[in-house]
């Protein structure tokens, strides 16, 4: 396996914050978050050890790499008495007991954007010259908002599993799958955006 320079930032990056969440986690007896950061090093050494495949750029690592660490931060990092998920960025308005717009929407947004631009770019190279991009586009939002269903799985594992989680309610789960359908959306006009760009400079 090559590793390119580009990626020793990202890789760095990455470790230190695992290796430091994974001691923080541990000394707090968080088993929860335990449990996410074995999913995260899994990924990451999957990602790590196909990259030479997959062809990943550097706006998709550094998106995993800044979500990942985001998730841990939102997880452990104590504002106000309570943990950086719940903090409340804007008050808009209130829905099942949950309020808009908090730390944990902004995330499920970036982060299922960020995987929404992971399926193109798998993608990317089985797409035909002729091909309906509009076809193309709502594709990759059902495959970016799949992947926050599977994600709402995983949380639903970690409340059946692990006592005193932080997974909210209905509405709590409700709201982060539009979130993530609000990420893909921007993710999609981003690649169409980049696709108009590249257009015109080639």
């Amino acid at each position: 396996m090559e590793i390119k320079k580009s990626w020793y930032w990202v890789i760095t990056f990455t470790l230190i914050y695992l290796l430091a969440f994974t001691i923080y986690y541990l000394s707090i007896k968080n088993y929860e978050f335990l449990l996410y950061i074995a999913v995260l090093v899994f990924f990451f050494f999957l990602i790590l050890f196909t990259m030479n495949k997959t062809k990943f750029d550097l706006v998709v690592l550094w998106g995993l790499s800044i979500w990942g660490f985001l998730h841990m931060c939102g997880g452990g990092v104590i504002i106000h008495g309570d943990v950086l998920y719940n903090f409340i960025i804007i008050r808009l308005w209130e829905i099942g007991g949950d309020t808009i717009l908090r730390f944990d929407k902004v995330v499920h947004a970036f982060g299922f954007g960020i995987a929404t631009l992971v399926t193109y770019q798998l993608l990317k190279p089985h797409l035909k010259n002729k091909v309906s991009w509009k076809v193309i586009y709502f594709l990759l939002i059902l495959m970016g908002m799949g992947l926050g269903a599977l994600n709402e799985i995983i949380e639903f594992i970690a409340v059946v599993s692990v006592p005193d989680t932080n997974v909210g309610g209905y509405a709590n789960s409700s709201l982060d799958l539009i979130f993530n359908g609000i990420g893909a959306i921007i993710a999609v006009i981003f690649i169409h955006l980049q696709r108009n760009y590249s257009k015109r400079v080639n």
